[in-house]
Parts: structure tokens; sequence; C-alpha cells
């Protein structure tokens, strides 16, 4: 099997046709819509959800300067150091973000 992926920039272009069932199905109203095998989703279907479960953001990469007793520690429960570095930039960023917001 072969994954075909798309971005913008590689869509096909839209045909007359395609516009004209955009135009088609904008211009319908919501009660005309099927939803009878989309039912609506209620409080206990989302009871175990759990925000961002699939979402991966995209990695920069950076040179950075660090104090050596920081990498040190940082190195010392083995691989995946740069993975935990993460995490604590990513702990403050949310705590200041959401310091911001209290403000």
């Amino acid at each position: 099997m072969t994954m075909v992926r798309y971005t913008l920039e590689t869509l096909p272009p839209l045909t007359d046709e395609d516009r004209a069932d955009l135009r088609r199905l904008a211009a319908r109203p919501d009660s005309e819509i099927d939803l009878s095998d989309i039912p609506e989703w209620t409080a206990e279907d989302f009871k175990n959800a759990v925000r961002g479960k699939f979402y991966r953001p995209t990695k920069g990469q950076i040179t950075a300067k660090i104090d050596n007793d920081v990498l040190a520690w940082l190195k010392a429960d083995g691989p995946g150091y740069q993975s935990r570095m993460n995490a604590i930039l990513r702990r403050e960023m949310l705590r200041a973000l959401a310091g911001d917001k209290a403000a």
C-alpha cells in the first residue's frame, strides 16, 4: 500500500464542477444534513478523552549552551535527555502562559 500525502501546495486544483459542488453544499441548510451515521457526541463520550493524545508538535533544531552540571543532570537518567529538556521547557512555558492569563 502506498501512502499519499498532500499539502496545500500539492493538492490538485479544484475544477469548475468541484467549485459548483462546494457552493451547492454551502447553501444547504444544516437541517438537511443527514447525521444518522454520525450521532452527536455527549458529555459521556468525552469523559475519558485526553487532549492532545495524538498531537505531535514539529521540532526545530537549535544549538544551545547550557551549564555542564545541568547537562550532566539531564543525561544522568540515560537516553532521552533532549526530550526531558523539552518537557521541562514546555512545563515552564505552560506555567508562564497560565500566569499571563491570570494577570
